[in-house]
């Protein structure tokens, strides 16, 4: 069996640029970053994720078709592994790297714009391209960027598009498509999907309150997760894949939570290890009323209440179809750092007594032994879901 690893990670969110500032914010820091806005929601103040870091500017020479405030985001991403991205490239050639990201966003906030200024003064802005909110956008601006040739392409599924992509990487490199990919997500804020989730009664005026009996609801947030994974030797194996798609409602969870079951499960028993080896579990946590009711029936049956687990949504907002990959590198941050802390799971101290108790990481925990493996959950609109293990390679194994 091909062993798969993580040979990078490039990542920005809410907590900040790159994994050091993200680790310092999310480990010693431990307040939520998230913020009161008004401009998404019409005569509304809702906490958002907002990525607070400049964001860099686009080469002049970019073609329209890409310039959009999500590549910037992407390019933040990218810039933090473009340095391992070339050796990959001298080493494999171009046609050897593949890229696969998930988006739900793209380029919308730039459709929002046009359309505004259409309203205004009767004609789009001359800057504007209909394809900048493509969901194509991203995966192709970074082959644009790159100039690689092998396969590109984005994921879509909604909450569950970065971890996917995550997966897809897997297999195109045990399939032997690829030598390396470059796979991840990236989402920015815009109107279209706080108003959607308004619409829908999901979205908090306050900070998100994952697993309490007084949720409200999301905080929508933005950002971008990237990981180099190839089969060369890193700190941070891919151990185990599970996916599942029960299509129960197109926007509610299954609430016997079987299909997140089945993913984690599926996980685990690709990684070969039993629940009690995982030593992280990072909820989904979106603070809906169903999916905590569901992910809590869901992870208490497969890890009972011996497993540490957090939603770090409270520190990220929910970043949509970035969140799959942002909450993986915060995984493989809580098996790297050096202290062995793991992610605080921040709520009001009230738990729904009607979803089993876990192990929720408060100030007070402490872990036994240092974290191997750690486990993401991510569940989409439609039941697409998904969890990915894994596990901190030993000094001894590399």
């Amino acid at each position: 069996m091909t062993r798969i690893y993580i040979n990078d990670i490039g990542i920005l969110c809410a907590l900040g640029t790159g994994a050091d500032a993200i680790a310092d914010n999310l480990f010693n820091v431990a307040k939520s970053p998230l913020v009161k806005s008004n401009k998404y929601i019409a005569e509304k103040d809702v906490c958002i994720g907002k990525i607070l870091d400049e964001l860099p500017e686009l080469d002049p020479t970019t073609p329209q078709i890409f310039q959009s405030r999500n590549n910037q985001a992407l390019l933040a991403a990218y810039n933090q592994i473009k340095t391992t991205v070339e050796e990959g490239i001298e080493r494999y050639g171009l046609d050897r790297i593949g890229i696969v990201l998930g988006s739900s966003t793209s380029g919308i906030d730039s459709g929002e714009q046009a359309l505004k200024c259409f309203q205004e003064k009767g004609d789009f802005p001359q800057e504007y391209h209909y394809a900048q909110q493509e969901m194509s956008s991203p995966s192709e601006y970074l082959q644009n960027l790159n100039q690689t040739t092998g396969p590109s392409y984005t994921i879509s599924t909604a909450c569950s598009s970065g971890a996917k992509a995550v997966a897809s990487a897997k297999r195109l490199i045990e399939s032997g498509v690829c030598d390396m990919v470059i796979a991840g997500g990236v989402d920015t804020l815009c109107k279209l999907t706080l108003n959607g989730f308004n619409s829908l009664e999901a979205v908090s005026d306050d900070l998100c309150n994952p697993f309490s009996q007084n949720r409200k609801g999301i905080n929508i947030g933005e950002g971008g997760g990237l990981f180099v994974i190839s089969a060369d030797k890193g700190e941070i194996e891919v151990a185990g894949v599970g996916e599942s798609s029960d299509a129960y409602h197109f926007s509610a969870p299954d609430p016997t939570g079987a299909g997140a079951k089945k993913a984690m499960r599926d996980a685990l028993a690709q990684a070969g290890i039993t629940p009690e080896k995982v030593s992280y579990v990072n909820l989904h946590g979106t603070a809906t009323k169903h999916n905590d009711d569901m992910e809590g029936k869901a992870v208490f049956e497969v890890f009972a209440d011996k497993v540490a687990c957090s939603s770090t949504k409270p520190f990220t907002g929910h970043t949509l179809g970035a969140a799959g990959a942002v909450e993986l590198g915060i995984c493989c941050l809580a098996l790297t750092n050096s202290d062995g802390k793991l992610p605080k799971h921040i709520n009001d101290g009230e738990y729904d007594d009607n979803i089993p108790k876990l192990k929720l990481v408060d100030d007070d925990f402490q872990l036994d032994a240092k974290p191997e493996y750690a486990l993401s959950n991510s569940f989409a609109f439609g039941g697409s879901n998904i969890a990915l293990v894994i596990k901190k390679v030993s000094q001894e194994g590399k």
